[in-house]
């Protein structure tokens, strides 16, 4: 009876405590009747210990049931979501050490009170049901977190980058060209980059890059490009630099299948852009753009462009330098989904540091705030694009002032044309004829104020803003998408409790 695992140890002292307490038996009581010590049982009851053959014979004569029974991983209905958890693997899927959280804890406090924990479980299960969440929602919810619990910021990945650029005497000038690291895959790791090679499968038109392990073939989409290019292979040499043996091998988590697999990758997407915006050139690049006497859009741009660098790379690397370099580290970022035809907004990607910021994605379907320059840029972007006019990048700074809390945020906006793959987890046409913009924003503090020169230039404009339409009491916006649903219906409330106040007290 040796070596059980956690789950199988968890189940049997939770059989044991169900049994005894039903027999309305104390510790001291079984203790007497089984001739264990009381240490021994209780370390049983949370899973700690497994009996061996003759202990389980003698529990299960003393509790009156059969050892079959007592070995089952049948619990009775009232514990269905606990033995469903711990059947599903869930717990050891979660990347508890992560956060410090040791499973034996875990399964200690599902022992001291299952019944409450059962029905805690069962309210998250119906919670994920009804949202439709599934496993891997949890994984990059759980990235999100480590992220976040790290400012974005990874030592051991810089001193990688740093080590690999100075072993391959990369030039310090960037854009990297994309036939210098397919070099360095095929000779140091003995890849076969193959151009093309994913042209004769339709169904995988959506991806960048598929990798084969067993003949070490990368097979790329010919419809990348050179920007598109030259980052998945610097991915791809992240896996190998970092020897992240875990991972997805498509070019983006189609579904994520272990934590591991969702961390190696964004690890991987961390070294690619690292290698293309080196850090110390960045951060001298970001230090003059702050220090500047005003806003300048196009100097911002330039500073994305002189790296050739994606939208999302450069905000990827302003949240990694901002919060450690620059001394602000109260933070968010979004990116959006538009789609013009249906006039729909979707946030498909955030991170928060130093707390959840006012602006963040929702599951109920409401309204987000069309006052957030998030929004209203890819509004302007697609007016351009119905006047047939050309536009590839559009930049934009606003200050926001939440009017629910007061805070303000100085929010920096690109918009532009959605790619074919822009989608974390593609399908057959995310994507397809959308927009796309990313916005940093940064919560104005006194940090703030000493880091950015051009903060009170008065060409940035200032707006009241909401999260969503249907939670915002301004009035006279003339953005509104809709009603104020939720406003209306907490005034109904408290007029009726000032009613039921004012009854009372006659």
């Amino acid at each position: 009876m040796n070596g059980k695992t956690l789950n199988q140890r968890i189940i049997f002292g939770l059989k044991v405590k169900q049994l005894r307490l039903k027999k309305s038996l104390s510790f001291a009581d079984l203790a007497k009747a089984t001739g264990m010590s009381v240490s021994y049982l209780n370390e049983i009851e949370k899973g700690k210990k497994f009996p061996k053959g003759d202990k389980v014979a003698v529990l299960a004569r003393i509790l009156e049931t059969g050892e079959q029974d007592l070995l089952s991983y049948e619990m009775g209905p009232h514990l269905a979501p606990v033995t469903e958890l711990l059947q599903s693997n869930f717990l050891n899927e979660l990347p508890l050490d992560l956060f410090g959280i040791e499973l034996g804890k875990v399964a200690e406090i599902i022992a001291n009170a299952p019944l409450r924990v059962g029905a805690f479980i069962s309210t998250l299960l119906e919670l994920s049901r009804s949202y439709a969440l599934r496993e891997e929602n949890f994984f990059f919810a759980a990235l999100r977190a480590y992220l976040e619990l790290n400012n974005n910021y990874f030592e051991h990945i810089e001193e990688a980058v740093d080590r690999f650029s100075a072993a391959h005497n990369l030039p310090a000038q960037r854009p990297l060209a994309g036939q210098v690291l397919a070099t360095i895959l095929t000779n140091d790791y003995d890849f076969e980059v193959v151009p093309g090679g994913l042209d004769a499968y339709p169904e995988m038109q959506g991806l960048r890059s598929v990798f084969l392990p067993k003949t070490r073939q990368l097979l790329l989409n010919s419809k990348l490009t050179s920007r598109q290019l030259s980052f998945q292979l610097g991915k791809e040499i992240g896996f190998k630099c970092l020897d992240l043996k875990e991972r997805s091998y498509t070019s983006s988590i189609l579904r994520g299948k272990a934590f591991e697999e969702v961390l190696n990758h964004a690890f991987a997407t961390y070294f690619s852009v690292a290698l293309h915006l080196p850090l110390q050139s960045f951060n001298e690049d970001m230090t003059r753009f702050f220090q500047a006497d005003r806003w300048d859009g196009e100097a911002f741009l330039a500073i994305m462009q002189c790296y050739d660098a994606s939208p999302e790379m450069f905000y990827h690397r302003l949240t990694n330098v901002i919060p450690r370099f620059f001394n602000m580290p109260k933070l968010f970022f979004l990116r959006f989904l538009h789609d013009p035809e249906r006039n729909h907004f979707e946030i498909d990607r955030e991170l928060h540091l130093s707390k959840r910021h006012p602006p963040h994605s929702n599951g109920i379907l409401e309204h987000y705030c069309r006052r957030w320059v998030s929004l209203s840029l890819l509004q302007n972007l697609d007016a351009m694009q119905r006047e047939g006019k050309f536009v590839s990048t559009i930049v934009r700074a606003q200050r926001s002032r939440f009017a629910d809390t007061e805070e303000e945020y100085l929010c920096l906006t690109l918009a532009r044309p959605s790619l074919a793959d822009d989608s974390a987890r593609p399908s057959t046409d995310r994507g397809a004829g959308k927009n796309v913009s990313v916005t940093l924003g940064l919560l104005i503090n006194e940090d703030v104020k000493k880091q950015i020169k051009w903060l009170d230039d008065p060409a940035i404009q200032l707006r009241e803003v909401n999260k969503t339409c249907e939670r915002c009491a301004i009035l006279d916006c003339s953005e509104r998408a809709t009603a104020p649903l939720m406003v209306e219906k907490r005034e109904r409330l408290r007029a009726i409790e000032a009613r039921l106040e004012s009854l009372q007290g006659e």
